[in-house]
């Protein structure tokens, strides 16, 4: 059987209808990527207020402060492509945050299972922003967006090391917690 293989095309090799198709969905998922950080602004309160442990209310406030950055830095990376920031629906990140309120909805209050849940819909919501970036950094890097790349590079590394922290506070304390409710 023989096989086939492809190799990816370099920016010199790219026709420019690739070229245009290409950057018009990094646009997209940029638009996409920043409706839901300034969706995040406003539900993080939220999930703070509803969790019972203090270190995981302490990273939930935390990371609301990064994710107000991380809208000034995408609108920096609209900016650096010479593009005017705007925010297009995510529907994966709508059904995420439902998915959250409804755990929010369907465990005690002052419960560290609240706490367990509030971890998990996070770690879900950080696990798609990282798949998210790195797409996007790399798509900036194929596209020659430099500045963009170093932008979305720098909010991967955030969202990566934030999932890294729910883990820890999730192994630390709250589960055990949780598991002895």
């Amino acid at each position: 059987m023989a096989t086939k293989t492809t190799t990816a095309k370099s920016a010199a090799t790219r026709t420019p209808k690739e070229e245009n198709a290409l950057k018009e969905l990094f646009i997209d998922e940029l638009k996409d990527i920043y409706w839901a950080e300034q969706h995040l602004v406003k539900v993080l309160p939220k999930m703070a207020k509803g969790a019972t442990s203090d270190e995981l209310k302490q990273a939930i406030n935390d990371h609301l402060e990064q994710t107000k950055n991380h809208v000034s830095r995408l609108e920096s990376a609209f900016e650096s492509i010479g593009e005017k920031a705007k925010a297009v629906k995510c529907e994966a990140m709508a059904g995420l945050l439902k998915e959250a309120d409804e755990l929010l909805e369907e465990t005690d209050k002052g419960t560290e299972v609240r706490d367990v849940a509030i971890i998990s819909a996070s770690q879900k919501v950080e696990h798609y922003e990282i798949a998210s970036y790195g797409t996007l950094k790399t798509l900036a890097g194929v596209l020659g967006f430099t500045e963009a790349q170093k932008l979305l590079d720098e909010t991967l590394q955030e969202e990566k090391a934030a999932d890294s922290l729910l883990t820890q506070v999730a192994e630390n304390y709250v589960n055990e917690a949780a598991a002895a409710e």
